[in-house]
């Protein structure tokens, strides 16, 4: 299988912006939902900084287990500092390569991990669903227009904005709509009793929260400046576009969206 590319997102404050950004309380509804349950065993796929897997492995008890897998040395070294336990362990893998290595499980989660995987995303899926025991349950979570829904900037950077998705789609693999196929990866696979909810995740108005902030900010200072895109719409190039867009997000008016697609389905 083809290995893993460079993080869209790379840099050195990631653990601490994905870490930042998990609200223990969704991860538990979403999870929930999903079907899993005390007991199971759960592999987090794409575990970053190991918050989530913590919380997965919370909901499992008493008498289960959760794996988190990842590539990243970094962030595995931070999810075993902070979250590592007698039931919550972390592991190195590449995700195209096959994951029985540590045993099969009852449950799978993937959420924010696909995004990353425009042409070859559905493989990624299957070697995932190879991991679940027969009947095992696989919750995949994603967005849709992602980073593209914002109301009240200007024309200027409504274009530059959509061009940068369009480059970080062309140049890292990135696809700002894969939270739409996720019912047809089950569906395909075969999966049983599917299921889809549809939410929003981010939804921000008024005053601008630190997390946020922070959260956005980063995209913007490293996959946006990654991207390859020139920003022509600027006289000053990508400088510029960063101060504008700091100024847009920190005004009060500004309205920012994204829908998250949750889709769980069960292994024949």
């Amino acid at each position: 299988m083809r290995s893993e590319r460079r993080y869209l997102m790379e840099h050195a404050e990631e653990s601490v912006r994905l870490d930042m950004k998990t609200d223990n309380a969704v991860t538990g509804k979403q999870a929930r939902w999903a079907g899993l349950a005390p007991g199971m065993s759960v592999i987090d796929i794409g575990c970053g900084p190991g918050k989530t897997t913590s919380m997965l492995g919370e909901l499992v008890q008493p008498g289960g287990r959760a794996v988190g897998v990842d590539l990243s040395e970094q962030r595995l070294d931070f999810a075993r500092q902070h979250y590592g336990s007698s039931t919550v362990s972390f592991e190195r893998c590449d995700l195209y390569q096959p994951l029985t290595g540590f045993g099969q499980f009852d449950f799978a989660w993937c959420r924010f991990v696909l995004e990353y995987h425009l042409s070859n995303c559905f493989e990624l899926v299957r070697n995932i669903s190879a991991a679940l025991k027969p009947g095992g349950i696989l919750c995949l979570i994603d967005l849709d227009h992602n980073c593209l829904s914002h109301f009240g900037h200007s024309p200027r950077m409504e274009r530059a904005v959509a061009a940068t998705i369009k480059s970080l789609e062309a140049n890292d693999n990135f696809d700002p709509y894969v939270g739409r196929k996720l019912y047809s990866f089950l569906y395909d696979l075969g999966f049983q009793d599917i299921d889809v909810k549809v939410e929003a995740h981010h939804q921000i108005f008024g005053e601008l929260k630190e997390v946020d902030e922070f959260n956005w900010t980063k995209k913007v200072e490293v996959a946006a400046k990654r991207s390859g895109y020139d920003f022509n719409e600027y006289q000053g190039g990508y400088e510029e576009f960063l101060e504008e867009f700091r100024a847009f997000f920190a005004n009060p008016r500004r309205f920012t969206y994204t829908p998250i697609i949750s889709c769980r389905g069960r292994k024949p």
